[in-house]
């Protein structure tokens, strides 16, 4: 810390450095050009007061965890993200990590994250284990670039998880899903249409607007995304926008919707159901009356997939159409279509095992 004068211009400047009394890493201040040596002191004070604050550690230099959830949540909120994101978060992290609220961050030890995911939450699904971990490790990463912790405790830990997609409808299913719904005039039938011949997302079907829809073309530009928390969102989940073509069958119902839209400018019915997050429910009994799969609404989307592949479309294609950017996910539906091993076994021989002309085979004597 200190001040001086700069014999080259008669200014002077003036300095403070501190390490942070948790993580030790330096933090210096510094401001040049100040014109007397009063006004350096006075700035050096000010540097002093701006460099402790900024460690933001309490009097007693111990950060509890309960603290840093109130901190971590400010963040997040400062990052801008969805009202949804952060409450998941939080949640997840106030529920299952709530015996640490009274401790100091340092004091929570490697092993004792692996202890909570691998034995307190050992009846949960992998799945829901790695969201946790997840989370903590997001909350211990922001302690860490915030100068309150050292190092990140939180362990790696690998999770056995299965594919995502738990089950699908063939073509032949969608087929008679779509023929008994319209049979019936379900109201939900122009939403399912639209997702398994598009394969577009809950919530971008939820924020679909008739601005986005070009019946000359052919085309849906999808644009936005919408949930029951934050509403609609001009942007979808991957980030980016995408046009999808229009099958026949989807046409034909949305040229139908717009002459009975009345000036309405969504473009698929608005119900109450939907809004509130019951469509999975609405879709199992529907599929459940009618005796097919009880598959999630989430899967219209992967049966949309699977169909596509299994009918010769090229990955490339679907998962641009799809709006995937994980390749990851796209291999899952890859396996689901038989698309990654179709082939292989087609032509593997190696005896020729059928029966030769006119020869009377003998039959194995019995045991009896």
């Amino acid at each position: 810390m200190g001040y001086k004068l700069v014999s080259e211009d008669g200014s002077w400047v003036a300095w403070y450095s501190a390490r942070n009394p948790i993580s030790r890493v330096p933090k210096t201040l510094r401001k040049k050009g100040l014109k007397s040596e009063a006004e350096a002191k006075r700035v050096e004070k000010e540097l002093i007061v701006k460099v402790n604050k900024s460690f933001d550690i309490p009097a007693s230099g111990v950060v509890s965890y309960s603290k840093l959830l109130v901190k971590f949540e400010k963040s997040l909120i400062e990052r801008d993200l969805s009202k949804l994101t952060i409450d998941n978060y939080m949640t997840c992290l106030r529920l299952h990590t709530k015996i640490w609220n009274s401790r100091p961050i340092e004091s929570i030890s490697t092993d004792e994250i692996r202890q909570l995911i691998k034995v307190k939450l050992s009846d949960r699904k992998p799945s829901q284990q790695k969201n946790v971990l997840k989370y903590i490790r997001g909350l211990f990463t922001y302690a860490v670039e915030s100068n309150l912790l050292m190092r990140n405790p939180t362990p790696k830990i690998n999770f056995r998880i299965g594919d995502k997609i738990k089950q699908v409808l063939t073509q032949q299913q969608a087929k008679i899903f779509l023929e008994k719904a319209l049979e019936y005039d379900h109201d939900w039938y122009p939403i399912w249409v639209v997702a398994i011949y598009t394969g577009m997302r809950n919530g971008e079907l939820h924020s679909l607007t008739w601005d986005k829809i070009d019946l000359e073309n052919n085309t849906i530009l999808v644009s936005s995304t919408w949930n029951k928390k934050d509403g609609s969102k001009d942007l979808t989940k991957s980030g980016e926008d995408r046009i999808i073509e229009m099958a026949p069958s989807v046409k034909i119902l949305l040229q139908e919707r717009k002459l009975q839209s009345n000036g309405n400018n969504f473009v698929l019915p608005r119900m109450q159901d939907w809004d509130t997050g019951r469509q999975a429910e609405i879709l199992r009994m529907f599929l459940s009356s009618i005796g097919l799969p009880r598959i999630r609404f989430h899967d219209l989307r992967a049966s949309w997939a699977t169909m596509l592949l299994g009918r010769g479309a090229e990955p490339a294609k679907v998962m641009k159409l799809g709006g995937w950017k994980d390749l990851k996910t796209m291999m899952i539906y890859l396996r689901k279509a038989g698309i990654d091993t179709r082939g292989t076994l087609s032509d593997f021989n190696i005896h020729d095992g059928s029966p030769k002309s006119g020869e009377v085979l003998p039959l194995r004597p019995s045991s009896l």
